[in-house]
């Protein structure tokens, strides 16, 4: 079942937010929560993450019905590719090196910010640039 592509944009947006104040203040807490957030989207698909539910029962109520779908496996793909940067960044966080931190959830924040800004999902290209070569490898 196709998803809202307003959605996953909506979680963008958070996640940048949330990237951005953890880059900002260094917050271990904070990037771990967005390791959670991540966590749940790959897991369950972007609606089963903590910003899926909010735009689902807060914002599209508010937005009106959709006028664009897209597939669910792109975007859940995309949360584990943020899931691996931002469990990176934690580990760079609480154990070291600090640039490390740093730089993992930077790029997470540089993806987030394309998504949520100019609609542009990289780990969404990463999902189809893998479909394509391992279906011609088959």
């Amino acid at each position: 079942m196709d998803i809202d592509v307003r959605g996953p944009r909506f979680g963008a947006a958070v996640t940048t937010v949330v990237l951005a104040v953890v880059l900002i203040t260094g917050s271990a807490w904070l990037l771990a929560w967005q390791t959670f957030a991540f966590a749940l989207g790959a897991a369950g698909g972007v609606g089963c993450s903590p910003y899926g539910w909010v735009f689902r029962r807060l914002v599209r109520p508010r937005v009106g019905p959709p006028t664009e779908f897209e597939a669910p496996e792109p975007p859940r793909f995309a949360q584990g590719v943020g899931l691996v940067f931002a469990l990176v960044g934690l580990v760079g966080f609480t154990v070291g090196p600090g640039w490390l931190g740093l730089a993992a959830t930077g790029a997470a924040l540089a993806a987030a910010f394309l998504n949520a800004v100019f609609g542009y999902c990289l780990g969404c290209e990463m999902y189809l640039l893998v479909r394509r070569v391992t279906v011609r490898a088959r």
